[in-house]
């Protein structure tokens, strides 16, 4: 089983490290001290290592962030962690306060500190959050001291060590492009630029550049390294050296150099006197700092490796499709189940998640789950990113609706697929607000759309019969996918948040809207789509790009209401449902087959 239920984190955490962290801050003549959750990689995991925030706090949510001062300790998270927050903390400990508003910066800038000496680590924060920690200090009156070693570091006496997972080759078979002419167009496009060499902070970028993967990150087969890429198209990777195998070397060839993850500071000084291009998102401060101090010249853009990497090429499409029919196989199989078996009242949450990987393991290609599933029923399934553990664990009721998110890793693809469904009789609501979702859907589904277009652009689209019904969801509606890679990839998305990456044909992207009503039942519906090349539309004057559907797994009929579909939409639910049908029905067990057949009739 890849993904456990254990109840991690917690009050008790907090009351034995804080006081730890505290002694060690006293040590380095510090009053205080920023903790982010991010770590040295800007990774959506983290290695257990790299886990200080839960370390000090006992509060394990994947955003937030804390100050500890030797007389205070403050906690902050966003809406999503309200509740976990307050249940992993001790308040005789920590204050808790709010992500944005008013954030840890915000905070910082109200508060007298007059003399007070706060330290933070350059590798865990972007050049643009140390900016905004700075002017936050400056108005509360404290001095801001980059530290060159990490407090909480010296005071885990326990840590665990860093991940040391074998990097392995990527068959140009699943990449489609050899790795050195991956790097020979980065370089090329670099040196148009005027750029002599682009550092590399990203695991994904190092992943896709390289064609490697590694296993050092749950649910992303990341390897944790560097890279400098010069415009040549010769690179110095950076890697553990108890990573890299003879193999590797063989695959990696004689245009890459690989050195010591403890090179990097030796590698970034032998940049003196030239142009790098660092991304200001994805690289730490310490970066910058590093650079600058060996005398280069820092061009702040993009990671020259993210749009490439995000416009799939055609044997990636290929590999992906096949990826999400085998997954759409074990989804359809688990569907039918939870119509049957799962429809007593008495299955919970932990079962059907649990149902869901195995019938997935029987893919012997799965090589993990691309993310913790999200196994909500009745109250829970109204928590976007719920996560289910012994503690929270309950049953899926009769007369109530449960949501499944979940996806796998194979070496052909990354899935990611939402479904929601009935237990037992739905309600008047359930039905109609399934309906308003799956409009949306389809809207953003059929969409044609001209070059130029974002995501931004887009999201309206779904959530357009939602507002007209006086409804919405907080959360973005399509994130980026990579192929083997991470499920939340960018740097394209569609969200009501301005996003200047156009979409471009390749590109994967979710389709996942959703709507929630607080303590009673959640609904989202997530296919993923990739995006095709411009093509013309009768009597149409401008080429218009497309959507083509990666994603094969009916949608729950009995949660459709016909007389508020269009003409168009059950067209669309119709085809897709033959879709299906193609797609799957040689591949299912004969019960399993059967009930695919009821499922995707028309309607």
């Amino acid at each position: 089983m890849r993904q456990t239920f254990d109840i991690k984190g917690g009050p008790q955490d907090g009351r034995a490290h804080l006081p730890l962290l505290r002694k060690a801050l006293e040590n380095m003549g510090l009053d205080g001290f920023y903790v982010p959750h991010d770590d040295e990689y800007q990774n959506e995991y983290l290695p257990d290592a790299n886990e200080r925030l839960a370390w000090v706090s006992g509060f394990t949510g994947s955003f937030g962030s804390a100050f500890v001062f030797t007389d205070k300790a403050v906690i902050f998270a966003d809406g999503r962690y309200t509740i976990q927050a307050a249940d992993q903390t001790d308040p005789e400990l920590w204050d808790r306060e709010a992500i944005p508003e008013p954030g840890a910066f915000g905070w910082l800038a109200k508060q007298d500190l007059s003399g007070k000496t706060v330290g933070y680590d350059p590798r865990l924060m972007s050049p643009n959050d140390v900016a905004l920690l700075q002017a936050a200090a400056k108005k509360s009156g404290a001095a801001l001291v980059a530290v060159d070693e990490n407090p909480i570091d010296t005071a885990w006496t326990d840590r665990p060590p860093q991940p040391m997972a074998e990097v392995a080759p990527y068959h140009v078979k699943y990449a489609g492009v050899a790795h050195d002419e991956k790097r020979a167009e980065i370089g090329k496009a670099l040196e148009e630029d005027g750029i002599d060499a682009a550092v590399l902070t990203s695991p994904s970028s190092l992943a896709w550049a390289f064609n490697i993967r590694g296993g050092d990150v749950m649910c992303t087969p990341l390897p944790l390294g560097r890279a400098i890429l010069h415009k040549d198209g010769t690179a110095d990777l950076f890697l553990d050296e108890a990573k890299v195998s003879p193999k590797l070397r063989k695959h990696l060839g004689n245009t890459v150099t690989v050195r010591p993850l403890s090179d990097i500071d030796e590698g970034l000084s032998e940049l003196s006197g030239k142009t790098v291009s660092l991304d200001p998102d994805l690289a730490s401060a310490w970066f910058f700092d590093t650079v600058e101090a060996a005398g280069g010249t820092i061009v702040r853009q993009r990671d020259p490796v993210a749009l490439p990497r995000a416009c799939k090429n055609e044997a990636e499409i290929k590999g992906t499709t096949a990826a999400h029919i085998r997954d759409g196989v074990a989804l359809t199989r688990f569907l039918h189940w939870l119509d049957t078996e799962g429809q007593s009242g008495k299955v919970t949450e932990i079962e059907a998640a649990i149902r869901l990987e195995n019938f997935r393991d029987e893919y012997d290609s799965l090589q993990d789950l691309s993310f913790p599933s999200i196994s909500g029923a009745v109250e829970h399934g109204a928590l976007p990113h719920y996560t289910v553990s012994e503690a929270s664990n309950r049953t899926l009721e009769l007369g109530s609706l449960y949501l499944i998110d979940s996806g796998g890793q194979y070496p052909d693809g990354t899935t990611d697929v939402t479904r929601t469904v009935p237990i037992g009789e739905p309600t008047a609501d359930m039905i109609r607000h399934y309906t308003l979702v799956l409009k949306g859907h389809i809207a953003l589904a059929i969409v044609r759309f001209p070059e130029g277009t974002t995501g931004t652009h887009l999201d309206v689209l779904a959530r357009h019969a939602l507002w007209q019904a006086g409804l919405d969801y907080q959360h973005g509606t399509g994130h980026g996918v990579g192929v083997y890679l991470g499920v939340h990839e960018g740097p394209h998305r569609i969200a009501k948040a301005w996003n200047a990456v156009p979409l471009m044909p390749g590109m994967i992207v979710s389709n996942e809207p959703g709507y929630y009503r607080e303590g009673q039942y959640g609904i989202r519906i997530e296919n993923l789509q990739y995006i095709t090349p411009p093509a013309p539309i009768e009597g149409g004057e401008i080429d218009m790009l497309g959507f083509e559907c990666l994603t094969f797994a009916p949608l729950a009929r009995d949660l459709i209401d016909v007389k508020l579909l269009t003409k168009e939409e059950r067209k669309y639910v119709n085809d897709y449902h033959k879709l299906v049908w193609k797609r799957l029905n040689r591949k299912l067990p004969d019960d399993a087959k059967a009930w695919l057949k009821e499922a995707t009739k028309r309607i």
